[in-house]
């Protein structure tokens, strides 16, 4: 009985620690993020800009963002923070959605513009010949593991 008590104790905190592994790396290995100029100079620019909240649908506890994002013509740029992770994409939908679900729907006429590498503020360059006028929404997306992180509507 003993033996079985220690197995279910070690597996446990084996599988603990793989988890807190997963969310930790991401914060461990960040780069510096862009100066509050950097992020200034984009929404200086931006044509549109619009706010991730935190209660949306498909968003929770671990998977969230918020603050001011701006979307530029060359650039889109966050004044705020997202939930730490692994492998974020930066998407552009052609609607608004806030679940996971949702986004799936419409992934396949979602531009994906590039990786988000930092948690507080980012810059990401948008690709040459980008029509923003044929989305309507800046959404998060991690990746790996599917999960929806936050999206805020600009037009």
């Amino acid at each position: 009985m003993m033996r079985i008590f220690l197995m279910i104790t070690h597996l446990g905190a084996v599988a603990l620690g793989f988890a807190l592994g997963i969310y930790m790396l991401p914060i461990l290995t960040e780069p510096q993020g862009p100066t509050m100029a950097e992020v200034q100079a984009v929404a200086s620019t931006s044509t549109y800009n619009a706010e991730f909240k935190r209660d949306l649908a498909g968003s929770d506890l671990l998977h969230w963002g918020e603050g001011m994002v701006y979307v530029s013509p060359t650039a889109i740029s966050l004044m705020g923070e997202v939930s730490p992770g692994p492998d974020y994409k930066l998407y552009l939908s052609p609607e608004f959605v806030e679940t996971e679900e949702q986004f799936l729907q419409v992934k396949r006429s979602s531009l994906r513009v590039g990786e988000i590498k930092t948690f507080d503020n980012f810059v990401v360059t948008l690709p040459d010949g980008v029509d923003l006028e044929q989305y309507n929404t800046v959404l998060v997306w991690c990746e790996t593991f599917g999960e929806f992180i936050t999206a805020a509507k600009y037009r």
